[in-house]
């Protein structure tokens, strides 16, 4: 039993044309499917039908994060180890509405509030267009570099009041590794800020912050991923041009070696771009601790400030199962 990788995201978005706009023009993700309150988006070279939904919604946020599984006996193991831990959980039925493009999936929040959904099948994507149609195996789809035009998706970031307790109810129940993270003197002695997770080999796919205003959990952002600095040059141009709020960046963040962009979609849901990063293949892997000496360059390796919004705003959390105790 164990999680394969991340899957895909859904963000309520309280504009949804405009969104559609940000994500297909601008940034470049290929529509698989939508509705008239749906639109199911994927970036050129992930395989699955979809690993972003946009769901028209009256508030901005994260309604989940999905991970598949390993194998197909995985969700009812998890099922019953959930339930040993007493957090309730829901089943989505498959293959229809938002969970168009998979199959049924196991749906909880974590204590800490996160809207995690688990899966098995999945369909992959199959370009019907012939214009878009590649002849290389190795790509579902043309590279056709319109907008910013990632790779694929990277990950999903949140901010939370205990960073530490939500890295190890992820590692401990879900086991996905713990990369490295930082700490920081905030007057009761050293404490965990944050830290970055990953199943793959990834620096990470799952990362949580500390709230600084301690108000609660909130999506701090989705991110795709670009496979050059030069790429990250245009994609700053590109969103500058098309009147995108720029929150910071680029730059380079010190933990994961990455090159980063931070922008704010219409709908105010915080995108990151990144190229970059560094891979891991240890099996025996100990996470990185960038103590509070060294933990400025981790997070911005290049001298640029941090804005003040970075650690304290974020969009709503959903999740449509039973609230934690």
């Amino acid at each position: 039993m164990g999680i394969a990788h991340v899957g895909h995201a859904e963000l309520r978005v309280t504009d949804l044309e405009a969104s559609r706009d940000f994500f297909t023009r601008v940034l470049g993700l290929y529509v698989s499917a939508e509705d008239d309150d749906h639109v199911f988006l994927r970036a050129w070279q992930d395989w699955d039908h979809h690993t972003l939904v946009l769901t028209r919604a009256e508030t901005s946020g994260l309604e989940h994060v999905a991970w598949r599984v390993d194998g197909p006996d995985a969700l009812g193991e998890f099922e019953r180890q959930l339930k040993g831990l007493g957090i309730e959980t829901a089943w989505a039925e498959g293959g229809a509405g938002v969970s168009l493009g998979h199959g049924d999936a196991l749906r909880f929040l974590s204590p800490a509030g996160i809207p995690t959904e688990l899966y098995w099948e999945v369909d992959r994507y199959v370009e019907q267009d012939p214009a878009l149609q590649s002849k290389l195996p190795s790509h579902p789809q043309r590279y056709t570099g319109n907008g910013v035009h990632p790779r694929r998706f990277d990950h999903v970031n949140f901010l939370v009041d205990d960073p530490q307790a939500s890295q190890e109810f992820f590692s401990d129940q879900l086991g996905i590794r713990h990369n490295y993270y930082i700490t920081g003197d905030l007057g009761q002695g050293e404490q965990r800020l944050a830290s970055w997770m990953a199943k793959t080999n990834l620096s990470h796919e799952l990362a949580f912050m500390r709230n600084r205003n301690q108000s609660g959990s909130l999506l701090h952002h989705v991110a795709y991923f670009v496979d050059t600095a030069d790429q990250m040059i245009r994609a700053a141009t590109i969103l500058a041009d098309a009147g995108v709020k720029i929150e910071w960046g680029p730059g380079q963040h010190g933990t994961s070696g990455a090159i980063f962009l931070y922008c704010i979609e219409p709908s105010g849901n915080r995108v990151e771009v990144w190229s970059g990063g560094f891979l891991l293949f240890a099996p025996d892997w100990q996470p990185i601790r960038w103590d509070p000496e060294t933990s400025p360059l981790g997070l911005e390796l290049w001298g640029s400030d941090m804005p003040d919004t970075y650690l304290t705003y974020g969009t709503a959390l959903g999740g449509g199962v039973p609230q934690p105790a």
